[in-house]
């Protein structure tokens, strides 16, 4: 109720509250409503206020982990982020290991294993910090990465080894997970992007694409508009194609590159917008870095295609909802993850029609 209703939610617990004292689900309950309707900060206050009265609900530290990284505070941010595993939906995935992690120390001489984790766009936006770690440590570097995104990860360099998740990797002394890289090492918002683009597709399938899409009218728009549908926020961040109706210009033509059950609308695009479906044709994740690379544009809700794009220093606009994931920080259409990122955020809860018409408005500037 405090993420869908928030103003009913915040109205109702306000009065258990009143005193400053109250039973803390009643607390996480207007944390969560506060959140809801743009109040970064009072959520902030009262998620740390939890946390010093309950220092062990390792929930609500990384319910506090996400909303300062949300602001940009990454000092104390990552710090909290490190509880990402101890949630109840969250501890059959964490990878078991018998080696201490690292610390961000100079261990010249020794071998690190560092790991991917969580979903690809994660995978995507932190390899960057994989050579940073190799300078820093010292060590020799095993890159363990999911299989759908190893072709991929074997060209940005930084390792000395790669091997496939799922496999017995070789010996290794100490290991951090790909996303405690930023905590090991202090990671500050000056330190990024870094050098981009860090991936680059494969020129085989560069040539394919470009034999498949060469006779298309031009601007080529990639289009994305749905996540995984069991991802825990796609409520939030999905839209269907249907909503992308404004987007419809003259001489475009766009790319569905959506992938999972929400491809199966691009069979009927909205009245007047020239679409091609590729879902069939898109194999893995080297089409689709090949097609971004292609395409003038991709636009898309908050999605691994996104990190892929501004990886590959491609341009990408971002559609985003009120509250966003915590790595597009508030009140700012840039990134300082990816240059070649755009953000496009809604003004309020579900206002995707407002989203829409400025992205619409935009492309209008957009030149083959």
């Amino acid at each position: 109720m405090a993420e869908r209703r928030p103003q009913e939610a915040e109205a109702l617990v306000r009065p258990h509250l009143a005193s400053g004292t109250g039973p803390i689900p009643l607390w996480k309950m207007l944390a969560n409503a506060v959140l809801a309707q743009g109040r970064v900060e009072e959520c902030r206050a009262i998620r740390q206020m939890i946390v010093d009265a309950v220092p062990g609900d390792l929930a609500n530290r990384f319910d506090l982990a996400e909303v300062l990284l949300l602001m940009g505070d990454f000092e104390q941010g990552w710090i909290e982020y490190r509880w990402r595993y101890s949630l109840a939906h969250t501890t059959r995935i964490e990878r078991k290991v018998q080696r201490p992690r690292w610390e961000g120390n100079r261990i010249a001489g020794r071998t690190l294993l560092i790991h991917d984790e969580q979903g690809f766009g994660d995978t995507f936006q932190f390899l960057r910090m994989v050579p940073w770690a190799k300078e820093r440590s010292g060590a020799r570097i095993i890159l363990e990465i999911n299989p759908h995104a190893l072709s991929l990860a074997k060209r940005t360099g930084g390792f000395d080894e790669i091997v496939v998740k799922g496999e017995l990797p070789p010996p290794f002394d100490l290991h951090c997970e790909m996303m405690s890289l930023p905590m090991a090492m202090g990671l500050k918002m000056a330190d990024l992007p870094g050098p981009v683009p860090y991936m680059t597709p494969d020129p085989t399938r560069l040539a394919k694409w470009r034999r498949h899409l060469g006779h298309l009218s031009r601007p080529l728009v990639a289009l994305v508009w749905a996540g995984r549908p069991d991802h825990l926020n796609d409520a939030n961040r999905s839209m269907t194609l249907a909503d992308l109706a404004p987007l419809a210009m003259p001489g475009a033509t766009f790319l569905a590159i959506q992938k999972g059950p929400a491809a199966e609308q691009a069979a009927h695009p909205p009245a007047g917008m020239t679409l091609i479906p590729l879902s069939d044709k898109i194999e893995d994740f080297e089409d689709t870095a090949a097609i971004l690379a292609i395409a003038d544009l991709l636009i898309s809700i908050d999605s691994s295609p996104v990190h892929l794009a501004g990886a590959l220093g491609r341009p990408v606009w971002a559609m985003l909802p009120h509250i966003p994931d915590w790595r597009w920080l508030m009140d700012r259409d840039d990134s300082p993850w990816y240059p070649s990122l755009r953000l496009f955020r809604q003004t309020g809860g579900g206002d995707w029609a407002g989203v829409t018409a400025r992205v619409a408005e935009a492309l209008k500037d957009l030149k083959p």
